[in-house]
C-alpha cells in the first residue's frame, strides 16, 4: 500500500526541474498539499486511504476547513491552486480516471488594489537615494541603483536578487532577467539607472578586490564582504527608504514594481507594452494596474469631448 505522500514528491519533482519554479514556489505548494493530506487522514478516518478516495465533496470540505481555521480568501485560492494543480497531475499521469478539483469553486475574493507610490513619493525616495550615492560609498551607490532599477525597469525582488553584472548591457541600454519559470526577458534600462550603475561598478570592483573569498564575483548586487546581496538585505535598504518617504502606508519593494507600471500606464503606455515588461503571462493580471489611469482617462475626455463642458 503506497503512502499519498509519495504522489506528491513526485508532482514536487515535476515543479522543480521540469517546469522549474523557484524553490519558494515549490515550497508553498509543498506546504499547501501537507495541509490537504494531514485533512484528509482525518476526514476520510482511513489508514489506507489514497488519492482515489478523494471527490469533490472531500476538497469542498477542505475549505471549509481553512476557512474555520481563519485562513483568508486569498490563502485559501492559493491553496485550491495548488491542490488543483496536483490533481491535474494526477489524471494527466493516468493515476485518477478525472480531475475531482476541476469543478471545485475558490472562495470569490474582492480585488485588492496593489499599493503603489505617488510621483511626489517617488521624488522623495530618489531625493535620498541621491544624496547617499553623492557621498561615493559602496552602499550609497548600491542603494542607488538598486532603486533605480526597481523602478525604472520594474523588476521583481527575485530578478533583480538574481542579476550578474553580465546582464546589463550600457551600451544598448538593455537588462537581461529572468523571471518565473526561469523565463527570461530583455528589458530597457533608463538613463538614470545607466548612470546609477556607471557610479557604482567602481565602488563594486573594490568590494571584489578586498573580499579574502568573493563568493559570487559575477553577481551585480554585493555586500561589503564581496558576496551577492541577500533579498532580505534588499527589502532592508528599500524599505528604509520608503519608510522615509511614505512612512505611513505600509509600502514593500514590490510597491516599487507597481509603482512602475502605474505610472507607465498613467503616462498613456499601451496596456499590452506594460505586460510584456512586467513578464505577466496573462493580460488580466496587468490589468489590475489600470485603475490608476481612471483620472488620467477623465482628463482626456474633458479635454477631448465636444460635449465634455471643458471648452464652454
Amino acid at each position: 500500500m503506497s503512502d499519498p505522500w509519495d504522489a506528491v514528491r513526485g508532482y514536487l519533482k515535476v515543479l522543480s526541474h521540469e517546469r522549474q519554479l523557484s524553490p519558494h514556489t515549490v515550497s508553498a505548494y509543498e506546504r499547501d498539499l501537507r495541509d490537504l493530506r494531514d485533512f484528509l487522514a482525518v476526514y476520510l478516518g482511513t489508514p489506507g486511504w489514497g488519492w482515489e478516495d478523494v471527490d469533490r465533496l472531500c476538497l469542498r470540505s477542505f475549505l471549509g476547513w481553512c476557512l474555520r481555521k481563519g485562513l483568508s480568501k486569498r490563502t485559501i485560492g492559493r491553496k485550491l491552486s495548488a491542490v488543483r494543480g496536483f490533481f491535474r497531475y494526477l489524471h494527466l499521469e493516468g493515476r485518477l480516471p478525472a480531475n475531482p478539483a476541476q469543478a471545485v469553486r475558490a472562495p470569490r475574493m474582492e480585488k485588492r488594489l496593489p499599493g503603489h507610490l505617488t510621483r511626489p513619493e517617488v521624488d522623495a525616495v530618489f531625493r535620498l537615494a541621491e544624496a547617499r550615492a553623492a557621498e561615493n560609498t559602496l552602499a550609497g551607490t548600491r542603494d542607488l541603483t538598486v532603486l533605480e532599477l526597481l523602478y525604472g525597469s520594474g523588476v521583481r525582488l527575485s530578478e533583480l536578487h538574481g542579476l550578474n553584472l553580465g546582464d546589463l548591457d550600457l551600451a544598448t541600454g538593455q537588462v537581461k532577467v529572468k523571471g518565473k519559470g526561469r523565463k527570461e526577458r530583455i528589458i530597457p534600462l533608463t538613463r538614470r539607472a545607466i548612470q546609477a550603475v556607471q557610479r557604482y561598478e567602481p565602488r563594486r570592483r573594490e568590494a571584489l578586490g578586498s573580499a579574502a573569498d568573493p563568493r559570487d564575483p559575477n553577481a551585480l548586487l554585493l555586500n561589503a564582504k564581496g558576496s551577492r546581496l541577500s533579498r532580505r538585505s534588499i527589502q532592508r535598504i528599500v524599505g528604509s527608504y520608503l519608510e522615509k518617504a511614505a512612512a505611513d502606508q505600509g509600502l514593500s519593494v514590490h510597491s516599487i514594481r507597481h509603482s512602475f507600471a502605474t505610472h507607465l500606464l498613467d503616462a498613456g503606455a499601451d496596456l499590452l507594452a506594460v505586460k510584456e515588461l512586467l513578464g505577466h503571462v496573462s493580460l488580466s493580471t496587468t490589468q489590475i494596474y489600470t485603475h490608476t489611469s481612471r483620472e488620467r482617462l477623465k482628463r482626456v475626455y474633458e479635454q477631448a469631448h465636444p460635449r465634455s463642458g471643458a471648452s464652454s
